[in-house]
């Protein structure tokens, strides 16, 4: 089966859940590392990854989510690549005067390209981008947006003020505190960040920048954004600050709507859990077995698929509001039915909670098919409880398949 194929395999179950809403589409990249078995892959299709040495390719999904609720509804696009082992340098390659379409960070673009087709023809409302530093760059602003589709981005870049020396940073940090508010940050070891809830103060502002001064292609020499500056006030000891920048399209009229698009910005987190899910903690991709790369990048958008399935069933453990229609078809549905009885037991605090054909009652008989026990006292079941259950689950609907033909 051709690569193309299973991507838009995962597009067609996404626009499947987006009819009638008002949407993120969260991107990143992740690399998949084989330098571990560099010696029994075959050499056809081989790259190197960030450290320009090892073995492997990169991933750059897409991840639609709800706007309202942060639940994922599938993936919109998936970009895979690798870099060549023999890749000139940027100096080599003169870098920055390379159109947009020639550079790696053209992905950012491309995964708004790529979701149209899937957007369209679900008949979204409305779609914001929402990029990391990494893409904090200056073409997708002119070449992404128009009407209900908006970006919004961590700028990382301390960009020059139109008519100034002044430089976005220091005026963001200018502007009166336009009020406080506490918010649940995720832990992140890579920041050597602690899960905690932080008290944040919010600063908003119009803001207008320059075009970069090497920039040699045809765009505006400045653009007007939005800003929202948020700062964390009191960090623990020996802890850095959060400290978010973001730029966007969205207009910004009072405190209230700033914290919406911070509260946007964070559900970004969710791509960082699938891509823990698909390396580490459940499907591990980067310790297959299998020998061609091409065959490897073909299994990697097939673990995305049960990747995002995961992650649905694990944030929607009390979601009534949605139905398991986001997650399953309607013959694991019925599937699904016929196995719940046996889960339960006798007592109330035993059976399932949940309204029937909700997100969060397939949860529940998921999760017991991975041995969590039920019991609300216990630990709510995490990534690899429900990963066991899905294995178990498919294995029981084969069964059940070829007894219901």
């Amino acid at each position: 089966m051709r690569l193309s194929t299973l991507i838009n395999s995962l597009q067609v179950h996404c626009h499947e859940q987006l009819k009638g809403r008002q949407v993120l589409a969260i991107s990143d990249s992740s690399e998949i590392n084989l330098q571990a078995h560099a010696g029994r892959l075959h050499p056809e299709g081989q790259g190197v990854v960030g450290n320009n040495r090892d073995i492997g390719f990169f991933i750059h999904p897409t991840m639609v989510v709800d706007r309202n609720s942060g639940m994922p509804l599938g993936l919109s696009t998936v970009q895979l690549w690798t870099r060549p082992v023999d890749r000139p340098s940027k100096e080599d390659r003169d870098y920055q005067s390379l159109p947009i379409e020639e550079k790696e960070s053209y992905k950012w673009i491309q995964s708004a390209k790529g979701s149209q087709a899937c957007f369209e023809f679900s008949d979204v409302d409305e779609v914001t981008y929402v990029g990391d530093s990494e893409s904090d760059i200056y073409e997708p602003w002119f070449q992404i947006p128009e009407t209900q589709v908006h970006l919004l981005v961590r700028a990382c870049k301390d960009r020059r003020w139109v008519e100034s020396d002044a430089k976005l940073f220091a005026y963001l940090d200018a502007q009166p505190i336009a009020g406080t508010y506490e918010l649940d940050i995720p832990g992140d070891l890579r920041a050597n960040r602690t899960a905690r809830r932080a008290t944040l103060a919010v600063r908003f502002t119009q803001v207008t920048v320059r075009q970069p001064k090497r920039m040699k292609q045809d765009y505006p020499e400045s653009m007007q954004l939005n800003a929202v500056d948020v700062v964390e006030l009191h960090p623990p000891n020996g802890e850095e600050a959060v400290h978010w920048r973001l730029l966007t399209t969205h207009k910004i009229g009072d405190c209230e709507q700033a914290k919406t698009i911070i509260q946007w910005y964070c559900w970004r987190w969710h791509i960082e859990q699938l891509f823990a899910i698909l390396k580490q903690r459940c499907l591990d991709i980067e310790a297959t077995q299998l020998e061609s790369i091409s065959a490897i990048q073909k299994l990697c958008v097939l673990a995305l698929s049960v990747a995002v399935t995961v992650l649905q069933l694990t944030l929607g453990r009390e979601n009534q509001d949605e139905t398991a229609d986001i997650a399953f078809s309607r013959d694991k549905q019925t599937c699904l039915f016929s196995i719940a009885p046996t889960l339960e037991g006798q007592t109330a605090k035993q059976k399932n909670p949940y309204s029937p054909q909700s997100l969060a009652w397939t949860t529940w008989v998921i999760a017991r098919l991975g041995g969590w026990s039920g019991y609300h006292s216990q630990r709510p079941p995490g990534f690899a409880t429900i990963h066991r259950g899905l294995k178990q689950f498919e294995m029981m609907f084969v069964g059940w398949q070829l007894a219901h033909p």
